[in-house]
């Protein structure tokens, strides 16, 4: 499993100097402005509305004079005008791709693409297989699902154009992932942490080697993993191969991956400007401080989106990395989203620092379940006074044992319980784990 920074980038891009990412993004915003002046529906008004005139953008700070974006304004916005909404920007003859949000929480949100804006895309996702040493020599099988979710489709397009051999295998089960896999020599996967885990476990028990086959570089996305340092350890040990992280959401593909160095993924910020807000007062947070992400496009065609609430909690470094790239790094990827952090007797936890004890405790299987119900919570005030952990323990570990280390390393109280081996749900997409009943 050896891995080394590579000698060139794929975009020179990659390389400028702070001061000079901070012009290029302060001239792209001010192209985008006028773009969206002449082509939005809905941020026509906006603008208007905070009185934000052509021109007025003369610094990056100015930017925080607008109002931010949001789920809501979606749905309210495909409720004005459906089925498109007021956000798309291109005329319908233009667009080329329609992807939607899964609509776990509200209807399915359609975003859009231009010819541009899908070249933009499989270049950035290229980019971040060009950073990871993917390349003609590789054959790369994608895990992602294809349809709505948008990462199937982008990681498959920008793979493929840093010179792999793509297989977009992410429709398939779990059979004929390993058979392809062994058959085709994969060097290349990628996917959620929790299947990348599930498909090495599954190997294993069908006696299949997972650290014997070819693969080698592991990029994986959807939820918090490469940045949990224990499931990133889990990874790389259960498959021999470097585990590499990328964050991206529907609205913005891809956001940010990892290089060779493996110490946080790359903002691309020739694509997005990004901002590290305290979530409570949405003021700006110095770099090392965790806040929330709220990113802006910087040339998007099809539907740009200002100042866009992510809700993921992260933290930046603006330092240059080792590698040489000078673009600022998520330290640590997506801490956890602003509404699942857990506030335990005045202490905060993210789901993904739970994840990251439980996985470095041994004789434990890799799912558990957090659940938050009324039976941790307090009666008068219902703050939580702890959480219920769900765990499976094959190796015989106690729950006594879990529950001392989750205190010893969170300060917070688990009321931990074993369940039967295999009794947890496998996750083959997204893994829920955090419940909240009541």
């Amino acid at each position: 499993m050896a891995h080394t920074a590579r000698a060139d980038v794929w975009d020179k891009v990659e390389l400028r100097s702070r001061d000079q990412i901070a012009t290029d993004q302060l001239s792209a915003l001010s192209r985008q402005l006028d773009y969206l002046y002449r082509n939005s529906l809905h941020y026509g008004e906006v603008l208007k509305e905070a009185g934000f005139a052509r021109g007025d953008l003369k610094s990056l700070d100015d930017l925080r004079g607008l109002p931010m974006t949001a789920k809501a304004d979606f749905v309210a916005s495909v409720a004005k005008a459906p089925p498109m909404g007021r956000f798309v920007a291109a005329p319908r003859e233009d667009l080329r791709r329609i992807h939607f949000s899964s609509g776990t929480t509200a209807a399915p949100m359609p975003q859009f693409w231009t010819q541009f804006d899908l070249d933009r895309w499989a270049d950035l996702y290229a980019r971040n297989a060009h950073a990871q040493g993917v390349g003609p020599s590789d054959v790369f099988q994608c895990l992602f699902t294809y349809a709505w979710f948008v990462g199937g489709l982008g990681a498959t397009m920008g793979y493929q154009r840093a010179g792999a051999t793509c297989i977009p295998a992410g429709s398939q089960d779990t059979e004929r992932q390993i058979a392809t896999m062994t058959e085709f020599g994969t060097t290349a996967l990628c996917g959620t942490p929790s299947f990348i885990i599930h498909l090495g476990e599954e190997m294993l028990r069908r006696g299949i080697d997972p650290a014997a086959t070819k693969v080698d570089k592991i990029m994986v996305g959807g939820e918090p993993g490469a940045g949990v340092p224990a499931t990133r350890k889990r990874i790389e040990t259960l498959w021999n191969a470097g585990c590499f992280d990328a964050y991206g959401c529907l609205e913005f593909q891809p956001i940010a991956g990892e290089c060779a160095h493996r110490t946080g993924p790359h903002i691309a910020e020739d694509f997005v400007h990004a901002e590290i807000l305290d979530p409570t007062t949405l003021s700006p947070v110095p770099d090392g401080t965790p806040g929330m992400l709220v990113v802006t496009h910087l040339d998007k065609q099809a539907g740009p989106l200002l100042r866009w609430k992510t809700n993921d909690i992260v933290v930046r470094d603006s330092r240059p990395c080792s590698c040489g790239r000078t673009h600022a790094r998520l330290i640590g990827g997506v801490r956890g989203r602003a509404d699942d952090m857990l506030i335990v007797r005045g202490v905060n936890v993210f789901p993904s620092a739970i994840e990251d004890v439980v996985r470095s405790i041994g004789g434990l299987a890799d799912e558990y379940q957090i659940i938050v119900d009324d039976s941790v919570r307090d009666g008068e005030t219902g703050m939580l006074k702890g959480i219920r952990l769900k765990v499976e323990a094959p190796g015989g570990t106690s729950a006594e044992t879990v529950a001392t280390e989750v205190k010893r390393a969170l300060n917070i109280r688990a009321h931990v319980e074993i369940a039967p081996s295999g009794s947890l749900p496998r996750a083959t997409h997204k893994a829920q784990r955090l419940i909240r009943n009541g």
